[in-house]
């Protein structure tokens, strides 16, 4: 069983509608007693970092969150959040992934929206099956830098973090669930994930 992370972020409709296309059992949870029963939860995002630690903070998850042993995945927002603090609001994130997300700077359009190619940076069952260079879609003004989880990166002005890993923790700046073929891929390769 999935659990979709409902914290009032918006985009579970479309992760949902991913997860029925796969025919995957799951539910939309709030709480830390919801997600007791799922084998694997997703963060999905579209939304503002610290409005999105209170609601967490609110429904008792930040704790779960930061110890859980179950296979999480981040997505966007989701992401972010797995960092150790974000610039959008001063929030104080989940830190799981030892960087802080920040707002995009310079001469370039905000937010990065549109369909980027990525490159695969290391070998990672969550990408099984889908090639550097394949295309996914975005959508934000934040990011992650590069670090020592990161896995694969997108080049918006500067390389950036698309995908970052850290044990049972998985987190894509873009939206798989808006990315055609190669991320229902990857959504079905996560769903795998032992």
């Amino acid at each position: 069983m999935i659990g979709i992370i409902d914290y009032g972020a918006g985009n579970t409709a479309s992760v949902e509608n991913v997860l029925i296309q796969l025919q995957q059992d799951y539910r939309i949870v709030k709480t830390e007693s919801d997600v007791m029963n799922c084998e694997k939860l997703i963060l999905p995002g579209v939304g503002e970092a610290s409005y999105a630690i209170k609601r967490l903070n609110m429904n008792n998850l930040i704790n779960f969150l930061r110890v859980t042993k179950k296979l999480v995945l981040g997505i966007c927002l989701g992401m972010q959040l797995l960092c150790e603090k974000s610039e959008e609001g001063n929030a104080k994130c989940l830190g799981i992934i030892p960087c802080d997300a920040r707002k995009f700077q310079g001469n370039i359009k905000i937010p990065h929206m549109g369909w980027n190619s990525i490159q695969i940076k290391s070998k990672s069952k969550l990408m099984e099956g889908i090639d550097s260079e394949s295309y996914f879609y975005f959508a934000h003004s934040y990011y992650v830098p590069l670090n020592e989880y990161t896995t694969v990166t997108v080049d918006y002005s500067t390389q950036i973090s698309a995908v970052v890993q850290k044990d049972n923790y998985f987190g894509v700046q873009f939206h798989p669930e808006k990315s055609g073929e190669n991320g229902i891929k990857l959504i079905k390769n996560f769903i795998e994930l032992c």
